[in-house]
């Protein structure tokens, strides 16, 4: 749970500074956190949340 939240306000802290920024506009924006909302309903939400978890391991051992 806590590498899932600190991905998300992660993944939060760059859109707002890409919003802000101009490098990305609102409406793009908008449609990529829909798009992210209805993939994690999806079928594939669980393989993907495995390769969240194996990557952040894989970093984890890496660094440390």
């Amino acid at each position: 749970m806590a590498i899932s939240l600190s991905v998300v306000v992660l993944l939060l802290v760059i859109l707002v500074v890409m919003i802000r920024g101009g490098s990305i506009k609102a409406g793009p924006a908008v449609v990529a956190v829909l798009f992210g909302f209805f993939l994690a309903s999806t079928g594939i939400a669980p393989s993907i949340n495995r390769f969240m978890n194996s990557l952040a391991e894989t970093i984890n051992q890496i660094t440390f």
